[in-house]
């Protein structure tokens, strides 16, 4: 029977919107929570996938934006003051709004979950605020060799 888990994660990061017409524009920040939902079959173990491995999986990629700037490489303003200022950087190739940073996230994730052949669908959700989200969802394609998976999950690729 497919049954569905999920986790939350948080993140501080800035970011800014060049083309926005109002307060987008200007460099600011978020308190920024993600729902990461993963539906499939349960194990022998009656776990979907355990929240010890969700965790180890997702914090390294929360790790990295955590405390940072998110900047889209096309943001020339930006990207040549950040360049030369030490600080925390992370470019993306997309205008930074939650929409496109929730499918950066569910493309960078179903690349790890496809080799787990127990999970079929995973859903995102990120939020900025208390009161928005964005959310990308869908099917996990079909692994390929080069997919990667941690050692401790082999029992999950058979």
């Amino acid at each position: 029977m497919l049954t569905s888990i999920a986790k939350e994660f948080r993140w501080e990061m800035a970011h800014r919107l060049p083309f926005h017409e109002a307060g987008c524009r200007n460099v600011h920040g978020h308190g920024y929570r993600m729902d990461v939902e993963l539906t499939g079959e349960p194990l022998k173990t009656g776990m979907v996938l355990d929240y010890f491995d969700l965790k180890s999986i997702v914090d390294p990629l929360i790790l990295e934006i955590d405390h940072a700037f998110l900047c889209d490489e096309t943001d020339s303003l930006m990207r040549d003051f950040l360049k030369s200022s030490g600080l925390k950087v992370v470019y993306v190739q997309f205008p930074t709004t939650a929409e496109n940073i929730a499918r950066w996230f569910f493309e960078r994730l179903s690349e790890i979950f496809m080799p787990m052949k127990n999970l079929r669908h995973l859903r995102i959700r990120v939020s900025e605020t208390e009161r928005t989200y964005a959310e990308v969802n869908g099917e996990l394609r079909v692994a390929t060799p080069e997919s990667k998976h941690f050692d401790h999950q082999a029992h999950m690729l058979e």
